[in-house]
């Protein structure tokens, strides 16, 4: 009798985290329409921000090499 009521108190318990997260998961649906990053600044140019505790100056941090491209990740 006692591990019927551990098993069934399981399965209860495995139902509704199911139900919950599934409650949660509908109610927090994706907006189509937000940004995928925020426009702070334009990190093309060297741009600069001047803010409370000094000047912040962004530039571009990929450079172009001449390396040739890689082709297999194999390694031995």
């Amino acid at each position: 009798m006692r591990l019927f009521l551990i098993k069934t108190v399981a399965t209860a318990l495995t139902v509704g985290a199911t139900a919950a997260s599934a409650l949660f998961v509908t109610a927090h649906l994706k907006n189509a329409a937000a940004p995928l990053q925020p426009a702070v600044l334009n990190a093309g140019n060297n741009a600069s921000s001047t803010a409370a505790g000094g000047t912040l100056t962004v530039g571009p941090s990929v450079q172009p090499s001449s390396a040739e491209p890689m082709t297999s990740t194999y390694a031995s």
